[in-house]
């Protein structure tokens, strides 16, 4: 059956169009239930169609479960419920599922998450969840009728298909009955949360119920009623509660606003260190807007799209000095008292160093997601209602329903938003699984993973199909069209350990007197074609994730470890950059090529300088190893000279038990110069690989940049400098390189560094860019002080090198080229996940450490040398450069406040005893395992001695404990000296 639709169009240039469209209707189209007969028919016999050929097998779990139908329930779900209820609907009871054509549209265009969520549903065979065309069957279709809603049409579109659905399986019931063949007594359900659609499905003969009737009445389900999500309905109340917040502006208000510039619009950043501050980071602008106080902040959620309103620059504020937990539960209905005072206590020390302060009056996109936690009982005995404390310390309180409070102590449990309503301390959310026991291993790298958004499942069968067969071989004509490097000495130097080995060098002398050096990049854009289920995914994951104990790839195995490892020994395809260099480092000419090489040698950071350092050594591997580090240092002191900063951050090595895999020890990672040696000829392939790139493709080049920081950023760092007598000028990357380096003290060693850590906390993140979004003059490199620079160097863990390496190959004619790196649009969103995913690569990889050295002080204390980071109002923060970890001295004790803060000098005084940023102290590291969600390192100061702060030493605890055993010694040894002398009396 054909249908057309004609209307009349008017284009751009005022002409007028006929627009003539054809909607086809058919007969065939399958019901998908096994029992029907007349439509299995019709999949035997029409092999051609497009329509799911699969038919739902009737579940018999799904009987008798549900108190509203003794009946097997075939569920015909409206939009909202997959938008609203994908928890739910993902649960293993919830089967014999019928999404509608127009369902699945609806989803697709409104969520892509949820999307996602039901497709994957869809292809499980266990779920059994058909999809049925029902546009394009001549009984389902329905025309939108005049002054319809698209929403209106396509409502009344779900309950027509669902009343064929009824009528269908009824009449092949009737038949069945009739023919005397025994099947099933199947009802077919609509499940809608719209109220008014359910009463039109109700009125029309439709059995309809909400997702929570038909849950609720589901007998002994306890974990899918946990999972049922809190619907606005459900939220609003009748007046008699009090709202806590101010109501936010309707949208046409915050259109209005924001187009006469009286609101922006930015992503709001809430505080680690004060639940009761934030920052919305306003959009294209590098302007930022402090937020203070519980009713400013008006129920946004950290990494939502709000819009605010700036204050009046008299109630301007700025971050406060103290450290501040949301501890405890508070009801809805309590004053907020607590939190009134603590911001007048805030508002008394804001006077100087005020910062552009706003008011939170929207919310244009909420960005939430699942999050990873611990259930916090309530104290009420019988309450269903409790409170989740998230891993994240930026996400407020949710507040859930469950009646599984006792089967979840000790648990980590993931839980969603559902909503936040005014009269509501803590936003509302429901149960959604639970991981595991808090403290087992793999459940918290399982909520490391969950809680950094790591994708981390194993490689599906699509993408396994990618990979080329073994045995792997080079064939002649590989030999054919690449140079052949075999005979070159090359060899790699990686960390210990190191498996997906991605670069090789190699330096030998020229005839000339000058060297040819050569920097090898493993080739993956050999085996990863654009365009495959291997390119699609490894685009998705963006980059390898290393954590302390396991790496979790961007590619597969296969790749990571073999094919594309430079191991040493092995054949292996690469792609090289080759150059003639002076004796003092100069570039003559570079070269750059597809190549086949053969590592001479895998070496380790330390092997490698062991060759260096030992004169008796002269094999080629050693001498080629000799002639990079000379030219690597050049190479290093020129790039200083031309502004590139130097700085340092705390990292650590653990040392694991073979047989737990706890860690046994942990200590700084040491550098060495070899570590400088490949970095610096890494360094100059990425910058000679930029070049050349974006002079073939000066539009969509994929290059990276580091912006300069603003100059504010730089305020702690020139404080701390002026208060130890030193200027640090910070007007450009050359002047504050050489400020640092000139900054040292002979009495504490390790100030410089500590000044470099301070300076590279005030640094902006380098970003990917696509070259063609971006003037030129935003191309530099802040930190490396270069005009061009790209990732061209690790294209086994970085997706941004797989795309360098296709642009490169394509500026040499060593490849085809690929249409999809022209467009500068498509190239910049790939960029943007780029991005995302490294800086979650870079914060698991620190919440990993986090983990593992809380595990290493678990049964320990110990007394360790640190130095003062940040001087707080309420607090030392100290960095303890042996673990490289960060942590806190508390000064509040109860009542008791120990030093006086003094805002101006940024130190705390303790009579006679100032604590200034950077001082160097003793201090007692210990697990606090009181607060199982938020497990912290302990610090207490041992050295310098303070009244009511320090503590003894651990040496001297050990010969207090040893003092009072021998006491007891004595006593005992002196009561059985008077026992035995009366028996001997007697």
């Amino acid at each position: 059956m054909l249908r057309q639709k004609i209307f009349i169009k008017k284009s751009k240039r005022n002409n007028i169009l006929k627009i003539v469209r054809e909607h086809y209707l058919r007969e065939d189209i399958p019901c998908g239930v096994e029992f029907c007969s007349p439509c299995n028919i019709l999949v035997a016999n029409n092999n051609d169609h497009n329509f799911h050929r699969t038919p739902v097998l009737l579940s018999s779990s799904s009987e008798g479960i549900n108190g509203l139908h003794k009946s097997a329930a075939l569920l015909i779900p409206d939009t909202n419920v997959f938008l609203h209820q994908m928890d739910v609907m993902e649960h293993s009871l919830i089967v014999n599922v019928v999404v509608l054509q127009t369902v699945l549209q609806e989803v697709r265009h409104r969520s892509s998450p949820a999307y996602k969520r039901l497709t994957e549903c869809i292809a499980e065979p266990k779920k059994k969840f058909f999809t049925f065309v029902n546009e394009f069957h001549k009984d389902t279709y329905v025309e939108r009728e005049p002054k319809e809603s698209a929403n209106d049409r396509n409502d009344r579109a779900i309950r027509q298909a669902a009343l064929w659905y009824q009528q269908h399986l009824k009449q092949q019931q009737q038949q069945s009955l009739e023919d005397d063949d025994c099947n099933e007594d199947v009802v077919v359900i609509l499940l809608t949360n719209d109220v008014e659609n359910m009463k039109k499905a109700r009125s029309e003969g439709i059995i309809s119920y909400t997702v929570h009737e038909y849950i609720s009445n589901m007998m002994g389900c306890t974990d899918l009623k946990d999972r049922l999500a809190a619907i606005q309905e459900d939220m609003e109340v009748d007046g008699k509660e009090k709202d806590l917040f101010p109501e936010h502006l309707p949208l046409s208000a915050i259109q209005k606003g924001l187009k006469s510039g009286q609101l922006l619009q930015g992503t709001f950043q809430a505080s680690r260190e004060n639940y009761l501050e934030a920052t919305v980071n306003i959009h294209d602008s590098e302007q930022q807007v402090f937020i203070q106080g519980r009713l400013n902040l008006n129920r946004a959620v950290h990494e939502d799209v709000v819009v605010v309103r700036m204050l009046p620059q008299s109630q301007w504020s700025h971050p406060s000095s103290l450290i501040v937990d949301d501890e405890g539960e508070k009801p809805d209905e309590e004053d907020d008292d607590d939190d009134d005072d603590l911001q007048k206590k805030l508002a008394r020390t804001m006077d100087k160093h005020k910062v552009p302060t706003g008011q939170v009056v929207g919310i244009l996109k909420r960005n939430w997601r699942q999050y990873c936690g611990i259930l916090q009982k309530s104290l009420i005995r019988g309450m269903t209602r409790h409170l989740f404390v998230p891993a994240e310390r930026r996400i407020p309180k949710i507040r859930i329903e469950t009646r599984q409070a006792e089967q979840f102590e000790n648990q980590r449990i993931v839980v969603v938003i559902d909503g936040w309503p005014r009269h509501s301390r803590y936003p509302q959310g429901h149960f959604v699984k639970r991981l595991g026991e808090i403290g087992d291993k793999k459940t918290e790298n399982e909520v490391l993973l969950l809680e950094h958004d790591i994708p981390h499942s194993t490689f599906s069968e699509s993408v396994l199909a990618c990979l080329p067969a073994l045995p792997w071989i080079i064939t002649a004509k590989d030999l054919s069209t690449r140079l052949d490097l075999r005979e070159t000495c090359v060899c790699s130097v990686d960390p210990p350990g190191c498996t997906d080995i991605d670069d090789a060098l190699h330096c030998k002398q020229l005839a000339s007197g000058n060297y040819e050096v050569g920097v090898h990049i493993a080739d993956v854009s050999h085996f990863i074609r654009p365009g495959t289920a291997l390119d699609s995914e490894a685009a998705s994951r963006g980059t390898t994730v290393y954590l302390i104990d396991k790496r979790i790839d961007m590619v597969p195995e296969l790749l990571s470890s073999n094919l594309c490892s430079l191991r040493g020994g092995e054949e292996r395809f690469a792609f090289s950059v080759l150059w003639e260099m002076t004796s003092e480092a100069r570039v003559v000419s570079c070269k750059y090529t597809k190549s086949i090489i053969k590592s001479q040698a895998a070496l380790t950071y330390a092997e490698a300088q062991m060759k260096i350092d030992d004169p008796t050594q002269t094999d080629d591997v050693t001498e080629g190893l000799r002639r990079l580090n000379r030219l690597a240092k050049i190479l290093k002191q020129k790039r200083v000279e031309n502004g590139a900063l130097t700085l340092a951050s705390p990292e650590i090595r653990f040392h694991m038990d073979s047989e737990t895999h706890d860690p046994i020890d942990v200590q700084a990672k040491e550098l060495r110069e070899t570590n400088s040696m490949v970095e610096e000829f890494m360094l100059l392939a990425n910058i000679y690989t930029a070049k050349k790139i974006f002079e073939d493709f000066p539009d969509c080049s994929v290059l990276r940049r580091h912006p300069p920081p603003p100059v504010n950023n730089f305020e702690p760092l020139v404080q701390v400098a002026k208060l130890k007598g030193f200027h640090v000028d910070t007007s450009s990357g050359k002047k504050l390189a050489d400020s640092l380096e000139s900054a040292t003290t002979s009495d504490n060693p390790y100030f410089n560094t500590m000044l470099r850590i301070l300076a590279t906390r005030c640094m902006m993140q380098a970003v990917y860019f696509c070259s063609g979004t971006l003037s030129q003059a935003d191309f530099f490199h802040y930190g490396l002080a270069s005009p061009i620079y790209t990732h061209f160097t690790s294209p086994i863990r970085r997706y941004s090198d797989i795309l360098v390496h296709r642009l490169l190959a394509a500026s040499i004619g060593a490849d085809a080229s690929y249409p999809q790196l022209l467009d500068k649009i498509k190239i910049q969103n790939v960029c943007k996940n780029l991005n995302f995913r490294h800086r979650m690569a870079q914060y698991a990889g620190r919440a990993s450490v986090a983990l593992h050295t809380q595990i290493f002080f678990k049964n320990r204390v110990l007394d360790e040398e640190g130095y003062v980071l940040f001087v707080r109002k309420n607090a030392l923060q100290v960095l303890i450069p042996k673990y490289g970890l960060e942590g806190t001295i508390f000064l509040d004790k109860g009542e008791n406040k120990l030093g006086e803060y003094n805002e101006e000098e940024n130190s705390q005084r303790f009579g006679s005893h100032v604590m200034r940023m950077f001082d160097k102290v003793i201090v007692q590291v210990s697990i606090d395992a009181s607060n199982i969600q938020h497990q912290k390192l302990i610090l207490k100061l041992v050295y310098p001695k303070i009244d009511g702060l320090s503590v003894p030493s651990v040496k001297e605890l050990n010969c207090k404990m040893e003092v009072d055993k021998n006491k007891d010694k004595n006593k005992k040894e002196d009561a059985l000296d008077t026992s035995w002398s009366s028996v001997v009396k007697k």
